[in-house]
């Protein structure tokens, strides 16, 4: 029981040994205790000033990303774009080329019938006055005195010319 209900006595020294305890603490270890509390405290609020600075980066750096992602959109966009001009672009002066040689074409043969055309008519009218020329020939080298002799070596003519 004497625990429980101190003496005097055992106050007394506990009081002494709590006096020189304390005064060993406030003399030696008060103060490298107090320096690495405020060292550490330091060291923690440097840590969150770190962590926040880096918050910082990492918000800044996604905002660059977002910029970055965004000008490559619009640069594949602007790409796609000049893409699709430059097909059509091709496309619509291809469009050009092949009506213009078609053209081209269409004129040349149009020219080429005119000319078999011409050559045509050409022969025919050589041919024509050989014909005439060999029925007047034949017509003056019979000196005819009637008349019925006359159509009759016309007919003759005529049905000779049909035959060639």
């Amino acid at each position: 029981m004497g625990l429980i209900t101190p003496e005097i006595g055992l106050l007394f020294w506990m009081f002494v040994t709590f006096g020189i305890v304390f005064f060993i603490l406030a003399k030696f270890a008060w103060k490298p205790i107090m320096k690495s509390l405020s060292e550490r405290e330091d060291s923690i609020a440097e840590a969150l000033d770190k962590a926040e600075e880096a918050k910082k980066q990492m918000a800044n750096l996604k905002a660059d990303n977002e910029k970055l992602l965004a000008q490559a959109r619009s640069e594949r966009e602007a790409i796609l774009r000049e893409a699709k001009e430059m097909k059509e672009s091709i496309i619509a002066q291809a469009k050009s080329s092949a009506d213009t040689e078609g053209k081209k074409m269409i004129a040349s043969a149009k020219e080429n019938i005119e000319r078999e055309k011409s050559a045509a008519i050409a022969d025919l009218k050589n041919q024509v006055a050989a014909y005439s020329i060999e029925i007047a020939e034949k017509l003056i080298r019979k000196k005819l005195e009637s008349n019925k002799e006359q159509d009759e070596l016309v007919n003759k003519a005529i049905n000779d010319f049909h035959l060639n």
